[in-house]
């Protein structure tokens, strides 16, 4: 998990130990809404509104994401997709924009870490998602 660029030992272990046995999920994905990182929404009739993230799982792990977030979009984070992703988001625009985009790519990082740790592959930071087109 530490092949990451952005994640320290602390968020390793704490991740590690946070979700245990990491095949519990059937599918990747399912970590982040499990860490609260998911938007909660609210569905009314032709409306689907998009509220703040749920925060349901555990508080110092996404904490920890979130700072692994912050240095990934930061002035020293390297090019990865991680980061392309998240500047995307970023360049939106609106209020707030950039913290949509942490969020973002916090959820995307725990289901990067739960996918490396379950399959063993080698951490790609560039080119993981044209090798799946590929294939």
């Amino acid at each position: 998990m530490r092949q990451v660029t952005g994640v320290g030992p602390v968020t390793a272990l704490t991740f590690a130990l946070t979700i245990g046995d990491p095949r519990r999920f059937s599918r990747s994905r399912a970590v982040g809404s499990y860490l609260g990182l998911c938007p909660a929404q609210r569905d009314s009739g032709e409306r689907r509104s998009q509220l703040r993230i749920t925060k349901s799982g555990d508080r110092q792990l996404r904490r920890l994401l979130v700072q692994a977030a912050h240095y990934i979009l930061g002035p020293f984070g390297p090019d990865t997709e991680l980061r392309r992703v998240g500047m995307r988001l970023a360049a939106r625009g609106g209020k707030a924009a950039k913290k949509r985009a942490v969020i973002a790519v916090a959820r995307k990082l725990a289901v990067l870490l739960h996918r490396l740790w379950v399959t063993g592959e080698q951490y790609q930071p560039l080119g993981y998602n044209a090798e799946l087109k590929a294939a």
